[in-house]
C-alpha cells in the first residue's frame, strides 16, 4: 500500500482498507503494510486520524443512556405496529 506518489494519490479502495485495518478485519501481513503506508502517505494518515476522532467521538456518544420512559414508549410503539401488522 506505500505505492502513493503524491498528496491525493490514494484511491476510494486504499481508504476503505484503511477502515479495514481500523476494524481489525486484515491479516496480520496487510495490518503492517497499511501501517507502513500511513508513516508515508499524509494523505491517508490524516484519514486515519478523522477516523479515529470520529470513532471516540460516536464511542463516547453511545454511553448515554436513554430514559426509561422512552425504552418504553418505543417497546409500546412497537407492539402496537405487530399487532396492525398482523
Amino acid at each position: 500500500m506505500s505505492d502513493c506518489h503524491s498528496l491525493g494519490n490514494c484511491d476510494d479502495s486504499r481508504i476503505e482498507r484503511l477502515y479495514e485495518y481500523l476494524d481489525g478485519a486484515l491479516s496480520h501481513a496487510d495490518l503492517v503494510e497499511i501501517k507502513d503506508h500511513l508513516e508515508d502517505c499524509p494523505e491517508c494518515a490524516q484519514e486515519h486520524d478523522l477516523e479515529c476522532l470520529i470513532r471516540s467521538v460516536v464511542k463516547r456518544s453511545c454511553t448515554e443512556v436513554a430514559p426509561a420512559t422512552l425504552k418504553a414508549s418505543i417497546l409500546d410503539r412497537i407492539s402496537q405496529v405487530k399487532t396492525v401488522d398482523h
